[in-house]
């Protein structure tokens, strides 16, 4: 098993990631292409009618045999999905969402954002719970509920046209135990007023879970991770099409085949070129989903992707009802040059106007004829604009297609609809962008402040030499990475040992002075003195010291670790102490001497290593905690750790960050040499 495990590469697709070839012969393996995720493509154009009528055979097979009857999309609160052509993964805590500054959602920039460089959105996914829970007993429930103003957010959401999705973990058994899942999901999309539900980690829900939502009296709409079954588009609207694997003619996306108002989302998530995603989805009609912060990490998209999707969704949205009731020809037909060239080209026909959503997989412009002789109607390029003109000019055969970009045409049947012109002037104001380069982003210490240096160390303190120091550092690999970087780049799907598997690496860090950190971490009763004599009130009230009782610590717990702080309220007391937050670097330092102690229960420390990248804020936390989820990989590290161990905690903002399970120690840097 191991080495099977090894022997993956994980910039190759996957034997399940493949597209499934269709015969052309012979009985159609129904069961076989039932459970495709892309239905391949023949590479010679002679063999394509023969493809098409195998493809509309197996739907028409697949139909019966499942009784199909699509009544799911009909229904009026839930038709909305099938032009939900972007939908957008998005963090709670992403710093274009929420204002770290101001303590408020910003759903303005985020959206404006997106309509500059992507086109805009129509729907976003509230990421909320992994990878920060595990930290401590909350649930994924609490992750929203305990959110002030999230109902509000929705609100805006909505009021900018925008819909929302929220997140269900099934792996989340480990936290506390409230009601059954179907029940919590079902009450928290109805206290949020919510459209949809993103199924993490799961490709359809359980016939329950569908029950459920519908008993909610809302048309709630499903979206299944990776390759929904035959047998569920019945009940799912759409789907996330994650690591699907193209032929080198483009192929057919089997659940869009099979049902035209079935919406998926292509998405390969650490891919730093998305121009193969964007073509299938072109092809197919369907849409993309955009995933910049990962779990914590910046995969941007580059500024050419980013363009042709502003470009495609244009045409998609002025063009919906061609997309989803119009005659679909896969593969249509194209000159002999054009195919040469590595252009090829979907259609949608309906009411004398087709469209054509061709691609070039070349590495080459292409502009040339596209119709084969005799092709009847008038032919506007609606993105290359080959004849110069900006309306819907004279006919031409002539289209323009950029290397590995994609382009729109219609063919008339007389003068056409209103919109071709208005849509074709649009699309002119959209320049052809060629930079692929990844737009990286570097994280970047933030909030600290530098303190005074001390005379001598207190007397409860380890002292670290001033100097030069090299160490390492042990952590779990997560999605999350660590400091710079996405930790997967490229990759289809990271699986172990890429995934979860420990890890080191090597820290330097150059101590201008020595440092004394506190042997142990701060008791409640410490900080009840510090409320005393100060009277310090947190911006953010939320959760602050929840655990203690009217405003005092609770009986018999006055010496144990004080908890329910963040790295502000940490801050202040260390800074009324004359000192600050150890970073992560002297507290490993101090912690392997040997010297220091543990309160108990254990609980994880802040450091001030807290960074930012311009949309994710995090810190890295040491020393571990007597509290674990159990049950899933994708629980947040538990147990007391080792000094070197240190495991990387996404911030969330407006008091979520305070926990159970993390408290803090002093530092205070000294002037002796």
């Amino acid at each position: 098993m191991t080495e099977s495990l090894y022997a993956h590469d994980a910039l190759v697709p996957r034997p399940i990631d493949r597209p499934t070839a269709v015969p052309l012969r012979g009985d159609l393996p129904s069961a076989e292409l039932d459970d495709a995720k892309i239905l391949a493509a023949p590479d010679d154009p002679a063999d394509w009618p023969a493809w098409r009528e195998r493809l509309t055979a197996w739907r028409a097979d697949a139909r019966a045999r499942h009784g199909y009857t699509g009544e799911v999309y009909d229904r009026p609160g839930a038709r909305w999905a099938a032009s939900c052509f972007t939908v957008a993964q998005v963090w709670l805590w992403d710093e274009l969402l929420y204002s770290f500054a101001e303590h408020r959602f910003t759903p303005d920039r985020l959206l404006a954002d997106a309509r500059e460089r992507l086109g805009g959105l129509d729907a976003v996914v509230l990421w909320h719970a992994y990878p920060v829970i595990g930290i401590d007993d909350r649930n994924q429930w609490d992750y929203y509920r305990d959110v002030p103003g999230l109902p509000d957010l929705v609100a805006d959401m909505h009021a900018a046209g925008v819909r929302v999705f929220v997140d269900y973990n099934p792996w989340d058994t480990g936290t506390r135990r409230t009601g059954e899942d179907v029940a919590e999901l079902a009450a928290v999309i109805t206290e949020l007023d919510a459209d949809g539900v993103f199924l993490d980690t799961l490709k359809k829900a359980d016939p329950d879970l569908v029950a459920a939502l519908a008993g909610t009296g809302r048309d709630v709409v499903l979206e299944g991770e990776s390759k929904l079954a035959t047998e569920r588009i019945v009940d799912h609207s759409a789907s996330w099409a994650q690591f699907f694997a193209d032929s080198d003619v483009p192929g057919v996306l089997r659940a869009h085949w099979f049902e035209r108002r079935h919406m998926q989302h292509h998405t390969r998530r650490w891919h730093r070129d998305h121009s193969g995603e964007l073509q299938s989805a072109w092809v197919n009609g369907v849409g993309l989903m955009v995933w910049e912060v990962v779990f914590g990490v910046w995969v941007g998209w580059n500024p050419r992707d980013a363009a042709t999707l502003r470009g495609m969704v244009t045409v998609q949205r002025a063009t919906a009802n061609l997309l989803q009731a119009g005659e679909w020809t896969p593969l249509a037909p194209l000159t002999d040059a054009a195919h040469a060239a590595g252009v090829y080209a979907s259609t949608f026909a309906r009411d004398g106007v087709t469209l054509y959503t061709l691609v070039n997989r070349g590495t080459a412009d292409w502009t040339g004829p596209v119709l084969p002789k005799g092709a009847p109607g008038r032919l506007v390029d609606l993105t290359g604009h080959a004849d110069g003109r900006p309306d819907a000019g004279p006919a031409t055969s002539d289209v323009h297609v950029p290397a590995r970009g994609v382009a729109a045409a219609v063919l008339l049947d007389g003068e056409g609809p209103s919109w071709v012109g208005p849509l074709r002037a649009e699309l002119a104001d959209l320049p052809l962008e060629r930079d692929a380069r990844f737009p990286h982003r570097l994280a970047r210490r933030v909030g600290s402040t530098p303190a005074t240096p001390v005379p001598a160390a207190p007397t409860d303190a380890v002292v670290v030499p001033h100097g030069e120091h090299v160490f390492t550092v042990r952590y779990r690999q997560r999605e999350t990475g660590m400091y710079q970087g996405a930790p997967y780049v490229d990759e289809w799907k990271p699986l172990p040992p890429r995934l979860h598997d420990p890890r080191t690496l090597q820290r330097e860090v150059t101590l201008d002075r020595p440092v004394a950190v506190a042997r142990t971490e701060v008791s409640n009763a410490e900080f009840a003195a510090f409320l005393d004599a100060t009277g310090y009130t947190p911006t953010v009230g939320h959760r602050f010291l929840a655990h203690w009782v009217g405003g005092r610590p609770p009986a018999g717990r006055e010496e144990e670790p004080v908890t329910f702080v963040d790295l502000d309220d940490a801050r202040a007391y260390c800074a009324w102490r004359g000192g600050r937050l150890p970073t992560e670097d002297e507290w490993q330092l101090a912690g392997e001497t040997g010297g220091l102690d543990r309160r108990a229960p254990a609980v994880w420390s802040w450091t001030d290593s807290e960074h930012s990248d311009g949309r994710t804020r995090f810190v890295m936390l040491k020393g571990g905690a007597e509290h674990r989820s159990t049950g899933s990989d994708w629980y947040f590290d538990g147990g007391v750790q080792e000094p070197d161990f240190a495991a990387k905690l996404l911030l969330p903002g407006l008091g979520l960050a305070r926990s159970a399970s993390i408290g803090f120690r002093c530092c205070w840097t000294l002037e002796e040499m």
